[in-house]
């Protein structure tokens, strides 16, 4: 049971609503997340401005950066961001058997090298970022990635592992 109930559409503030309208008009509904961080508008509007300029920006596909939030969300133990991100990369069209090999075997999913560097790179952060290599580094040049696509990449890591954080602390109901 959620720890704060999200806010109901009809009981939001005319400012809540233009934003809830535009999660809806991206996602086809409001997630738990956004209704949750609604008591706090400023939080809900920063989250959601932070969301579209990491995930709905930039040069990465989609699918390297759902992977990424699947893969430090499952890091975190957050099984709401989990299941959110293995839905959201099935309906971009990778496979249930996909999708396992991005869990339990990412060597093997369907990823360039680059973008495997780049998925690993975000974990290494997520986990253990003061014991980054610089051999780990060089590796991600070598593979041919930009210091934009790194930051891009950190900028997936940095979102989730926030909003594990926060789903957690909360208990927020998993709503899809």
């Amino acid at each position: 049971m959620p720890r704060i109930k999200p806010v109901d559409y009809n009981d939001a503030s005319v400012e809540v609503r233009k934003i809830f309208d535009e999660i809806k008009g991206a996602f086809g509904v409001i997630p738990n997340l956004f209704r949750t961080a609604a008591h706090f508008p400023p939080l809900l509007k920063a989250n959601w401005e932070k969301v579209k300029a990491v995930m709905m920006q930039g040069t990465l596909t989609r699918k390297t950066k759902e992977a990424i939030a699947v893969l430090v969300s499952k890091d975190n133990s957050c099984k709401y961001c989990v299941a959110a991100h293995t839905t959201v990369l099935k309906s971009l069209g990778v496979t249930e058997e996909e999708v396992k090999r991005i869990e339990e075997d990412i060597e093997r999913a369907d990823f360039t090298e680059k973008e495997l560097a780049l998925i690993t790179f975000a974990r290494k952060a997520n986990n253990d970022p003061n014991k980054i290599s610089d051999d780990e580094r060089d590796a991600l040049k070598e593979s041919g990635a930009t210091d934009s696509e790194v930051i891009e990449a950190l900028g997936v890591m940095e979102v989730y592992t926030a909003f594990n954080k926060f789903l957690d602390s909360l208990d927020v109901e998993i709503d899809f």
